[in-house]
């Protein structure tokens, strides 16, 4: 049972979307098909905002991770952030979360940056306890204003 972490390709469309919709619907956002078509396009502009990963075991997708890259000036730096994770319901426990941050680190490695960040829901305990074990919480409180 071999899982492999590698770039979302154009044939991934399906089971991106299945994915991406089971995120949406675990932090209960309102998304639509509009939504994600904008995201696909994102991905699948090399040079668009927004990186994918997919974790793929026997040729289904069973998780994926967006990442976008952002400057840290204080540190005159660069950073990966890492915006969604999601592994589907029945693969949870297969280690594609760990896979996936792992490859997001190792790309973070591989361009020159000096942090993959990441937010989670605070309510959000199993993640978390993965979280917990392959890096280290910080202190900031993150705020928004909607505009």
């Amino acid at each position: 049972m071999t899982l492999t972490v590698r770039p979302v390709r154009a044939e991934d469309r399906d089971g991106w979307d299945r994915l991406y919709a089971g995120y949406a619907a675990f932090y209960a956002v309102a998304q639509t098909a509009d939504m994600r078509d904008r995201v696909w396009t994102w991905l699948m502009d090399l040079q668009g905002p927004v990186q994918g990963l997919v974790a793929e075991r026997h040729g289904a997708l069973e998780g994926l991770a967006h990442l976008r890259p952002f400057v840290r000036p204080l540190s005159a730096s660069k950073g990966l952030f890492l915006d969604d994770l999601f592994v589907s319901p029945a693969a949870r426990g297969g280690g594609a979360a760990r896979a996936l941050i792992d490859a997001a680190a190792g790309r973070a490695r591989d361009t020159g940056c000096t942090v993959l960040r990441w937010i989670t829901a605070d309510s959000n305990y199993r993640a978390r306890s993965l979280y917990d074990q392959v890096a280290d919480r910080t202190p900031w409180v993150t705020y928004d204003i909607k505009v």
